[in-house]
């Protein structure tokens, strides 16, 4: 009897798993429902999610527009988002920039980022070089490590801006300590070439390393030059080659010509090595910035394209 008193105990308790989930949910409907934004904002946040209940976008565009409607700065930004994008909605750049421009007037930095993208590329507005870079500055100053990469980015081509290798290095420098591995990849490059810094291939190499231990394909074909060369690193063929192997994997067309041009001067055995260190990489564990948003920041940030380095 005992032992069956602990099974229906057991069994009890795993039944009623869900009841908090469900009791939760059903009070910030009803929160909701009585016109409370913040409640509006998360209860559209679980339909986007699918969190305890099936995924739903249409639902969750309409409690966004409940929540935007009352001037709810994260709620006008996600319903900008999924009218950019045509989810839950159909996609129209005009209501997304109007969105946009409510959130990024109350200081939302990552609406103020993707205002800006709308402006540089011209999408439910004329585009305006001038009004992107003011919006950029205002992400980046705000601390958004996207807008950040962005207004260096501007600074680094002269689009909008004077070009400022200076600025773009700084700014490069502050989306890079947030975490953001196109950030950390540009910031190398600017050591690598000593463009607004300093020429540093060490530092070069430690940011490219870390960009490159995120996953960021471009910094591994990246690295694996670096090795290669033996510039920032000791030199070192069959790094080299593991890392051009991930970046392949990772979609970086270069790194396929890099490892068949260091393939030629390699030996059977050290390639075999190689391989074999790419197939099995060390794990890797990288803190991200995190955003005020559930969604990412809509695009990837703009960065200067090149070849590995020379």
């Amino acid at each position: 009897m005992r032992l069956q008193t602990v099974i229906l105990v057991m069994l009890l308790a795993f039944f009623s798993l869900d009841l908090p989930v469900a009791s939760a949910f059903e009070s910030l409907r009803q929160k909701a429902e009585k016109g409370d934004a913040q409640s509006q904002y998360y209860l559209a946040k679980n339909y986007m999610d699918g969190t305890g209940i099936p995924r739903d976008r249409e639902e969750a565009a309409r409690w966004y527009a409940a929540a935007a409607a009352q001037g709810f700065a994260p709620a006008q930004f996600a319903l900008g988002y999924l009218y950019e994008h045509g989810e839950g909605v159909g996609r129209d750049y005009r209501r997304a920039l109007i969105y946009y421009r409510a959130a990024a007037q109350q200081g939302h930095a990552t609406a103020e980022n993707n205002l800006a993208y709308m402006y540089q590329h011209g999408r439910g507005v004329q585009k305006d070089l001038a009004q992107a870079v003011q919006w950029y500055r205002r992400s980046a100053e705000h601390g958004d490590p996207v807008g950040q990469c962005n207004l260096a980015s501007l600074n680094f081509t002269g689009e909008g801006v004077p070009r400022d290798d200076r600025e773009a290095a700084r700014w490069f420098k502050a989306a890079a300590e947030q975490g953001l591995a196109v950030g950390q990849d540009n910031l190398a490059f600017m050591y690598y070439t000593g463009r607004g810094v300093p020429l540093d291939y060490q530092q070069a190499a430690a940011w490219t390393r870390r960009a490159a231990e995120q996953g960021y394909a471009q910094a591994q074909t990246d690295l694996g030059y670096l090795y290669e060369q033996g510039k920032g690193v000791p030199l070192n063929y069959i790094t080299a080659y593991t890392w051009y192997h991930l970046a392949a994997a990772g979609g970086d067309r270069r790194a396929a010509d890099r490892m068949k041009s260091l393939s030629g001067i390699m030996t059977s055995e050290q390639v075999a090595a190689a391989r074999v260190n790419s197939d099995h990489p060390q794990p890797t564990v990288t803190a991200q910035p995190e955003t005020n948003s559930y969604v990412d920041h809509g695009r990837l940030p703009l960065e200067p394209r090149r070849d590995p380095p020379r």
